[in-house]
């Protein structure tokens, strides 16, 4: 093999014809241009010394340039005693079958590939980093060949032959298999700026049709083999293989399948557009049970990646199922979801609840409250997730970016309460108005802890607060009676608290700031509910309470806008602000009834 890549160096370099002598090209022993490199590559690597690093790299990137590079990355491979240098070897072979322009022959390239599988395979006490560099210069070359042809063969299309030698050895080389696979799994999944889009997703297409579901299987059927035995997840070794099948896995499920490139900021309104050859996979219960068993069977900090699977399974298309399947499908990711509340301990470590909340949230954004309802084990579940949510509102702190998808499950399931046709109870109202009094005495509790302890303050957040607040909007008005009552009970009491501070005239200032925080939040919940009318088919009734609220935010008005000249507080100045937006949308302007039960409160002022 090295001989082989030796001569179509030195053939390489008599094609091109080069006369610029570079510092590399000067050294006619190997042996000293060798130890020269190693030694840029420890200053690089190594030295705190900001001008000798420049040095060593100014002097590495004109070699990376030279035509010598080629055959010094394979003598810096042989040859090599730093971990620097083999790393240094693999990222400037990388460069090299990355150009566009002059581009390696298809011989050498092949020979590239297969010397780097049997490098891998022969020096299994390589440096982590080395090896990763090497797996990367593997995926790469094997994602631009992918359409290079030798005797009517695409050559760089045996990816799973490639790896088998690595699965049928020890744990460490299965480690190296695995990775081989989710690195090229990556690779091809992320488009680049160097090569035109339309080759990228050429080149997408054709793996995902001819090897992906290959590669989700053998990753499926490895995880388990490993859950059929008793994981020694005390032995290094082990872990890092588990771990790797779990990044394999969710490589595969989170392929951008048809080429759409979703925003990842928005990954939690997508549908995972599983191809139809899949269905086999998905219609066998035991593959979604695998993940499942997987995560009550193994610890908690690998726990995180198994929900991350379970959260793309959920969102896999509805259309790859007719409605028997798709209610079956449903109802053993119900019953899944409804065994980890019951056995919540794994869910105190942060990663976890981040992920089973996004869990929670698909379960509504990919199927409908009418099929939900139908599921066996509803009534029960139904009443765990509100549970759950409550006890999560209560406990802010804990994981406040998670908060959010909590708020869209009950926002879309309050949403789909007016088309709900299904002869089975929803019980949505029963619960809703307890997430709507959890969300509001949790945000008014919070306000004296933050001063208390010098937290952040999430009314800094406007677009956190403003998000809250829309998702809020509609949880609110269902069951609006239950939620006016709430919110009249509460501001009466802070209002009251806040105007006897004031007339005191000697009110500690830590009080008047917590009452002052309490209003803010408010008044931005009263603003949010107001404007949530939109979403529902509005009564007089309701517009009467409407009226109430509004009225009493009128009065809090007056009585800051008294105090302007003396005192004002900024964020709640803003919360009025808000309200006013959300009011005037609804209740001001020529669409609006004249006859409103808002004008008759507000008349009465």
């Amino acid at each position: 093999m090295r001989s082989v890549w030796c001569q179509r160096l030195r053939r390489r370099r008599l094609l091109l014809g080069g006369t610029e002598e570079h510092e590399w090209s000067k050294m006619a022993d190997p042996v000293q241009s060798l130890a020269q490199l190693e030694i840029l590559c420890k200053q690089l690597y190594e030295t705190t010394d900001t001008s000798t690093r420049l040095q060593a790299e100014k002097a590495l990137v004109e070699f990376t340039n030279s035509p010598e590079c080629l055959s010094k990355c394979q003598l810096l491979l042989e040859r090599g005693s730093s971990s620097y240098s083999q790393l240094l070897a693999a990222t400037c072979l990388t460069k090299l079958v990355s150009r566009t322009s002059n581009p390696l022959p298809l011989e050498q390239r092949i020979d590239i590939r297969n010397y780097v599988l049997t490098y891998l395979a022969t020096r299994p006490k390589l440096a982590s980093f080395v090896t990763q560099a090497l797996i990367q210069l593997y995926a790469r070359i094997t994602k631009l060949g992918w359409f290079d042809s030798q005797k009517d063969d695409y050559v760089f299309r045996s990816v799973i032959v490639d790896v088998t030698r690595f699965l049928q050895d020890s744990v460490d080389y299965c480690v190296i298999g695995v990775s081989i696979l989710s690195q090229l799994t990556n690779e091809i999944n992320q488009a680049d700026a160097t090569h035109p889009l339309t080759k990228h997703r050429k080149i997408a297409s054709s793996f995902r049709d001819s090897s992906l579901f290959d590669i989700f299987t053998l990753s499926c059927n490895l995880l388990k083999q490993a859950s059929g035995k008793s994981l020694l997840l005390s032995d290094g070794s082990q872990q890092d293989l588990l771990m790797q099948l779990l990044k394999l896995t969710h490589s595969c499920l989170n392929f951008d399948f048809i080429g759409t490139s979703t925003d990842e900021s928005s990954d939690d309104l997508c549908t995972v557009q599983i191809p139809t050859s899949w269905r086999s996979a998905f219609l066998d219960s035991s593959t979604l049970q695998l993940f499942f068993d997987l995560y009550h069977s193994i610890p908690p900090n690998f726990s995180p990646l198994v929900l991350s699977c379970l959260v793309q399974i959920a969102s896999v298309r509805r259309s790859l199922f007719n409605n028997a399947e798709r209610a079956k499908f449903l109802s053993h990711l119900v019953d899944g979801v409804k065994r980890i509340l019951e056995n919540p301990q794994s869910l105190s470590d942060p990663n976890n609840y981040h992920e089973f909340c996004r869990l929670l949230a698909r379960l509504k954004s990919n199927y409908q409250l009418g099929e939900l309802v139908k599921v066996e084990n509803y009534p029960e579940v139904i009443r765990l997730i509100a549970n759950f949510t409550v006890t999560s509102l209560q406990h802010w702190e804990f994981a406040p970016n998670s908060v959010h998808y909590l708020l869209s499950l009950w926002q879309r399931l309050a949403a789909s309460v007016p088309y709900v046709k299904a002869t089975e109870p929803h019980l949505l109202e029963t619960y809703t108005p307890e997430v709507t009094k959890a969300y509001v005495t949790s945000r008014l509790e919070s306000v004296h802890i933050i001063l208390r302890d010098g937290l952040e303050d999430p009314l800094d957040d406007a677009g956190l607060v403003q998000q809250q607040l829309d998702q809020l909007s509609t949880i609110g008005r269902c069951e609006y009676d239950k939620t006016c009552a709430l919110l009249v009970q509460l501001f009466d009491q802070s209002a009251q608290t806040y105007q006897e501070l004031l007339q005191s005239g000697s009110a500690p200032s830590m009080e008047l700031t917590v009452q002052e925080g309490r209003l803010t939040w408010l008044v931005y919940i009263i603003g949010a509910v107001i404007g949530g009318r939109v979403s529902f088919a509005s009564t007089d009734e309701q517009d009467a309470m409407d009226g109430e609220l509004v009225c009493r935010v009128l009065q809090l008005m007056n009585l800051t806008d008294s105090r302007l000249a003396q005192a004002g507080n900024e964020k709640l100045e803003l919360s009025l602000l808000s309200f006013f937006e959300q009011f005037r949308k609804i209740y001001i302007g020529d669409q609006v009834q004249k006859s409103s039960k808002v004008r008759a409160w507000m008349c009465q002022m």
